[in-house]
This record gives structure tokens, C-alpha cells and sequence, in this order.
């Protein structure tokens, strides 16, 4: 059973349309790589995922609830599950590292000072950054702050995680810490949604690959198939073009 359906979901802007009829199936522990040319619609999927964006139109059923249609009590709770980390970290610069990690289990989840504590210490250390723990943001690199932001979602002890170009703000050198951080969290089972412009990660990391152009799915499918043999041509254009750069 998928534990995310999306069926025909749709976004407009005003009297622009972002996504033209989404349908995708979820299913537990897979890894989906988004990929496709900028403007294409998929942060604003990923967005509408969690209700970031208002969906337009369509479904997005998760745990037997209808994320568009449903009651905000219901939405709000089951929405719980979904971690997101964004281009931007939105670290609260004057908070340190610890406090940053312990803010929404505290506050959101009623979760008590020293069990919040002991979780962030667990993710700093999961996310290599534990001596880092009283340390403002501004004290950090890009991809520390990156990692750190990982750690906060995590904290909320989210079931899917949603990954909005992770990287792409930060410097070259400071992206492979950020994705082993990722490759890590995909190795112990985590189901994760990952928009990216990391071709290697898609390919190495993935269990399926998702193409989006016009604010459609274009094709999708497993790693090696989607890399070695794409069917369509706008997604061979796309890969030839994405490759050369």
C-alpha cells in the first residue's frame, strides 16, 4: 500500500498553471529523486505536499486522509509526519545549535526539556556535528547550517522527508557533506522526496527517478533504466543538455 497517493494534483497562480495533474504513488522507504528544468513546477509540488502551497485541485491521500479536501484538525495532525529541509536553512539566528534542534519538540510536541535534549545530541551526532552544539548559526559553515537543519526536522521524528534542492545554496565543497548526511538517513530506511540538480545522487541514491517539465511528470522510473534508456524525448533533451554542463 503506498503511503503517499497523489492523484491529479493541481496549481495555479492566478491564471497561471504551475502543475497540470500530478499522480504519483509513494510507497514506504523509497528514496524519489525530482528532477527537471528550473520553472517546472517542483518545488511547488513539494510545497503542495505538505500544504505549504494550497493544492488547486486533485488529491493527496496520507494515512487515509485527504491532505486537499480534509478537515485542518485532521490535515495538521497526520502533516506531523512530513519533515521538510529547504534551499534556505531558516536557522533562528540568535538561538544556538541545541536550541534550534529542541524548539519544535518542545513547543509542538509537548515533548519534555531533557528528552528533546538527549534526541538533538542523538541527531548532532548522527549528523556529525555534535562538539557544535552551543554554537550560534553564524558560527557555522553553509553546510553545517544545512546539516543542522536536517537534525531539526528530524527531531520532530518524521516518517517522509522532504528535500527542496538542499544544496543549492551552498558552496562546492560543502555539498558532499550535506549528501552524505542524506545518503545516510536513505540507507536506514527513510522515505524521502529529494528535489535536486545532483545528478549522481539521483543515479547512486534513488530508487526512482522523477522527471517533471510544464508542470507535468514527464516519465519516471528506476535509476539505471531512466540514466541508460529514457523513453521520452523531452527527457532525453533534458539529460543530454544537463549532462554537457
Amino acid at each position: 500500500m503506498s503511503m503517499i497517493s497523489v492523484k491529479g494534483l493541481r496549481k495555479n497562480f492566478g491564471k497561471h498553471e504551475v502543475l497540470k495533474g500530478i499522480d504519483i504513488e509513494i510507497q514506504p522507504g523509497e528514496v524519489v529523486a525530482i528532477v527537471g528544468p528550473s520553472g517546472c513546477g517542483k518545488s511547488t509540488f513539494l510545497r503542495c505536499l505538505n500544504l505549504l502551497e494550497k493544492p488547486s485541485g486533485g488529491s493527496i491521500l496520507y494515512h487515509d486522509v485527504d491532505l486537499v479536501s480534509g478537515a485542518p484538525k485532521e490535515t495538521n495532525k497526520v502533516l506531523l509526519g512530513m519533515g521538510m529541509v529547504f534551499q534556505q536553512f531558516n536557522l533562528f539566528p540568535h538561538k544556538t545549535v541545541l536550541d534550534n534542534i529542541t524548539l519544535a519538540p518542545i513547543k509542538v510536541q509537548g515533548t519534555g526539556k531533557r528528552e528533546a535534549e538527549e534526541r538533538a545530541l542523538k541527531l548532532l551526532r548522527t549528523v556529525g556535528l555534535e562538539d557544535k552544539r552551543d554554537a550560534y548559526p553564524n558560527q557555522l559553515s553553509g553546510g553545517q547550517q544545512q546539516r543542522i537543519a536536517i537534525a531539526r526536522s528530524l527531531a520532530l521524528q518524521p516518517e517522509v522527508m522532504l528535500f527542496d534542492e538542499p544544496t543549492s545554496a551552498l558552496d562546492p565543497e560543502m555539498v558532499g557533506e550535506v549528501l552524505d548526511v542524506m545518503k545516510k538517513l536513505a540507507a536506514d530506511g527513510m522515505t524521502m522526496l529529494v528535489v535536486t540538480h545532483e545528478m549522481a545522487f539521483a543515479r547512486d541514491v534513488s530508487s526512482q527517478v522523477v522527471f517533471m517539465a510544464d508542470g507535468r511528470i514527464c516519465e519516471s522510473g528506476a535509476p539505471d533504466a531512466f540514466f541508460s534508456s529514457p523513453s521520452q524525448p523531452r527527457t532525453r533533451e533534458f539529460l543530454a543538455r544537463f549532462m554537457a554542463q
